[in-house]
């Protein structure tokens, strides 16, 4: 797939170039405001001026001037969505999200980058219709407005730190994303002894981890972490694929303190056990 490659809170974001109108640069002077709402005139159309990690629900950063914004649409609207910045067109390989997952809202698709990376392929119509929703039921944030620094992946500090184990490097990404957009800080293990390892090493407020995983499953490391005299008050959340009841015993039986399967990925069944296991 054609793609252009935008950053957007300090990451990288594929947006598939046959869903894009234009990508243009536009002055911060060129910003107009009408009943509280940003536009610019392009080809003496107005077009509705949005941040892009408002709609993807992640920090926002300081904008550059001028502005890097990508034109979308769909039948009806056609909005300007502003980025941290362009960077480049990009011919990407595309993994499909697994099916089981559910709907991840607003991505449609992931791709390796050639450093290995993972990088997320936006849905635009998906995009474009949580633009719609957002215009709807809340105060549209503003160019310029509450801007705040994003470095890499660092979070606040105080932020609650959260282990996420799993061997699909798919899954961890997804994952990690979901969490660090709610304000958490988040790292990744890629088998359960690489886990086990991070967690007796460093402090996390939470375990999240697969059931069927190289060298040391998910179940021998809630075993692990739960017979440590150190550890065994860290809560654990496991996020299966597998979703037979008695999978589902075997989990929690090992000390889990949460049984969900992957497809809670699509809803907020996920955050809202992070939540009430260790809040916001």
């Amino acid at each position: 797939m054609r793609t252009l490659l935008v950053e957007i809170s300090g990451e990288p974001y594929a947006f598939p170039l046959s869903r894009i109108d234009k990508i243009v640069n536009i002055e911060k002077s060129q910003i107009a405001v009408i009943e509280n709402r940003q536009y610019f005139t392009l080809d003496q159309k107005n077009i509705g001026l949005i941040p892009a990690a408002q709609v993807l629900n992640l920090p926002h950063t300081l904008t550059s001037d001028p502005l890097w914004v990508v034109i979308v649409s769909d039948s009806s609207d056609t909005y300007g969505l502003v980025v941290d910045r362009c960077l480049g067109e990009r011919e990407l390989v595309v993994r499909p999200l697994d099916s089981r997952l559910g709907k991840v809202q607003d991505i449609s698709a992931a791709a390796l980058m050639g450093d290995g990376s993972l990088v997320l392929i936006v849905d635009v119509f998906d995009l474009v219709r949580s633009v719609n929703h957002l215009l709807k039921t809340a105060r549209l944030a503003k160019v310029g407005e509450n801007e705040a620094i994003v470095q890499g992946n660092a979070s606040p500090s105080g932020h609650k730190r959260v282990l996420v184990v799993d061997d699909s490097i798919t899954v961890r990404e997804v994952e990690r994303k979901l969490l660090q957009n709610r304000g958490y800080t988040v790292e990744v293990a890629v088998d359960g002894m690489e886990g086990w390892n991070a967690i007796r090493s460093q402090p996390y407020d939470l375990v999240i981890s697969d059931i069927d995983m190289p060298r040391m499953n998910g179940i021998e490391l809630i075993k692990q972490i739960k017979s440590h005299p150190r550890l065994n008050s860290v809560p654990v959340i496991v996020v299966s694929y597998r979703d037979r009841e008695s999978d589902r015993i075997q989990g929690l039986e090992a000390g889990a303190d949460y049984y969900l399967t992957k497809s809670s990925f699509h809803d907020d069944t996920l955050i809202e056990a992070v939540v009430d296991l260790i809040g916001e």
